[in-house]
């Protein structure tokens, strides 16, 4: 992603993002996917933990509660919802580490995290930008690390289609359409090889599916 500020905000427009918020919690059951996707992640004490793309830092902030001798690191390119973020942080007193980054190369090094989870972030990337943000994200995880996501998918009914318009009108289609033809996934299968679908959430705006991979311990005995 070598375009540094080439990236869509939460809601598309920077004035739009103090409202990310509330839009979410009225159009989805974000609590119960993102619940879902902690579960999944089965978090240890002491594993290291980094939210892509950790926006305004709720699912961080509920896997920090559930899990709070797990080191929690959120890292996000827009400005304006770290912010926010922090804002939250402050009230909560949790030691999340949180970072803006430039949409490049992640800033950790080779081999650092346990898990890495990412919510509702991929469909704001093109397929170019989908792939080069998820061999980032595997180069970070240490051997037999996880990358657990929910975001849109492949839309499971006709209603979801329908509700999916909303958030490509929004978003715009060039990204969005990648997710309704189940790129990402593909995209995912090709990065770790080992991955799959867990489960997937109907909501107003489309279908929240949430995939888990694993990256292959490649150490030669």
């Amino acid at each position: 992603m070598t375009e540094s500020k080439n990236y869509i905000p939460a809601l598309k427009y920077d004035w739009l993002t103090k409202m990310y918020d509330p839009v979410l919690q009225l159009t989805m059951p974000e609590r119960k996917f993102k619940s879902a996707l902690i579960r999944q992640m089965e978090i240890k004490p002491n594993d290291r933990v980094l939210d892509f793309g950790c926006g305004s830092l709720t699912l961080s902030i509920m896997a920090a509660q559930m899990h709070p001798q797990t080191q929690f690191f959120g890292v996000d390119i827009d400005e304006k919802i770290i912010s926010i973020a922090k804002e939250k942080l402050l009230k909560t007193g949790l030691p999340i580490e949180v970072q803006q980054y430039d949409g490049n190369r992640l800033p950790y090094p080779d081999n650092s995290f346990d898990h890495v989870m990412s919510s509702l972030v991929f469909h704001h990337l093109t397929l170019r930008q989908k792939y080069f943000a998820l061999e980032e994200i595997h180069r970070v995880l240490k051997p037999s690390g996880q990358f657990h996501i929910a975001d849109f998918g492949k839309p499971a009914g006709a209603f979801q289609r329908f509700g999916f318009y909303s958030v490509q009108l929004l978003d715009g289609f060039q990204t969005t359409t990648d997710n309704v033809q189940n790129l990402l996934y593909k995209a995912i299968k090709e990065t770790f090889s080992e991955a799959h679908e867990t489960t997937h959430f109907k909501t107003m705006v489309g279908t929240v599916r949430l995939i888990k991979a694993r990256k292959i311990n490649s150490t030669i005995l």
